[in-house]
């Protein structure tokens, strides 16, 4: 269990970077979706006060196309597209996972009728493991970490009749998770909407947590690219056991580091994905990594305000605190904060020692 991080991360440029945006049909696909409604945006007025700002807003993802985290959105539209692509063909999907995405894509795989085949690195637990294969996938454990696990599915996605589906990118393999991020870009369009019916333009810091770095690319390809011109503070939050994006940073290139346990399984990953890193480079205005110990009481600050939610979401909480001290992400008694909880409190049990 990590109990140090490194010190927060703040820059001054970032938000004045810019980008394309999402394409449009993303959003129309997922609400076309049997089940589909937008996950509520919840404010907690006594969090605003702890923090000195005017409203705080919590993204409650504990309940997103009847599973227990976002991932089901990134993972609908990219087996969509893969499918598509496929004209047709009978598939196996294969993935590598910490638990909610390989879930994500065993359930996408079997309302489409396609098989699928996760790989779960050491550590996960039985109960996460035992979820997918309740999705009838099959599961394959791998003695090794999250990025063991990850080429391990790339060599078994390698025979005919299969097909990656993985949310990290790496040279050569760049379009699929590309979709993945893609999907993700629905959960940014339900929060401009939700604020704005509470009369609130845009937010003025947004903080996602961040394994590979994928959702925060499609986070900061959302704000990075509104016509309006609202460019909120964004915030990179990691683990410290697994802080690759935040060593990246300093670094000024990707860079891969080890890895230990963590409760903060779905944020456990090491290397970032080459896809997410130009967005990271460039549009994150600060990243940070938080302790279990301090997402932990993250996670049970926000079951006191009543919502349900997993150590990797309650991760941004845990990140906001440690780097509002700093003073550099310019928010005051005005300000309005997004904090994206990304999973329910039970979507990822903590990985066994």
């Amino acid at each position: 269990m990590t109990t140090t991080a490194a010190a927060p991360l703040v820059r001054a440029a970032a938000r004045s970077w810019r980008c394309a945006p999402a394409p449009g049909a993303v959003r129309a696909f997922h609400a076309g979706l049997p089940g589909y409604a937008p996950t509520p945006l919840v404010e907690v007025p006594g969090l605003a006060s702890e923090l000195g700002v005017g409203r705080v807003l919590v993204k409650d993802e504990s309940s997103r196309l009847g599973l227990p985290a976002f991932k089901a959105l990134g993972a609908s539209w990219a087996v969509h597209r893969v499918i598509a692509a496929a004209g047709g063909a009978s598939l196996t999907l294969v993935t590598a996972t910490d638990g909610n995405h390989g879930r994500a894509v065993a359930r996408m795989a079997r309302l489409r009728g396609q098989r699928a085949h996760v790989f779960v690195p050491r550590g996960v637990h039985a109960r996460a493991v035992a979820a997918i294969a309740d999705e009838q996938a099959e599961v394959t454990a791998v003695d090794g970490s999250y990025d063991d696990a990850v080429r391990a599915a790339a060599a078994a996605a390698e025979a005919p009749g299969r097909v990656l589906v993985q949310d990290t990118a790496w040279p050569g393999y760049e379009e699929i998770p590309g979709w993945i991020v893609e999907g993700y870009s629905t959960l940014c369009h339900e929060v401009d909407e939700q604020l704005a019916a509470l009369g609130v333009v845009g937010p003025d810091l947004v903080g996602v947590p961040v394994g590979v770095g994928s959702l925060a690319q499609a986070v900061i390809t959302h704000y990075r690219s509104r016509p309006d011109g609202h460019a909120p503070a964004l915030l990179g939050v990691e683990t410290a056991a697994a802080a690759c994006v935040l060593e990246s940073l300093r670094a000024g290139a990707p860079t891969s580091v080890p890895t230990t346990p963590t409760i903060m399984a779905g944020l456990n990953a090491g290397t970032p994905s080459s896809t997410a890193w130009p967005y990271l480079r460039d549009g994150l205005d600060a990243a940070v990594a938080v302790t279990d110990a301090d997402s932990a009481r993250a996670a049970e600050d926000l079951a006191a305000a009543g919502l349900s939610s997993g150590p990797c979401g309650a991760a941004t909480l845990a990140g906001l605190r440690a780097v509002l001290p700093t003073g550099g992400l310019g928010l005051g008694p005005g300000s309005v904060v997004v904090l994206l909880s990304t999973e329910g409190r039970d979507a990822n049990p903590h990985p066994t020692r």
